[in-house]
């Protein structure tokens, strides 16, 4: 994965979880509960991908 890619799919996952935070009370509580685990796993992957990108 190139550099460019990474830091676009980085801050893109950021401000998703940053906008489901900000809009947790709107949502649908079934909705909201999807949404979420989706966006911790790839805030996670997002991580793993920084640091395997340190390490190559």
């Amino acid at each position: 994965m190139s550099n460019e890619s990474l830091a676009i799919y980085v801050v893109a996952v950021l401000c998703l979880g940053a906008v489901l935070i900000m809009s947790k009370d709107r949502l649908d509580p079934r909705l909201r509960r999807g949404m979420a685990l989706i966006t911790v796993v790839m805030i996670a992957l997002a991580f793993v991908f920084v640091i395997y990108d340190f390490l190559t």
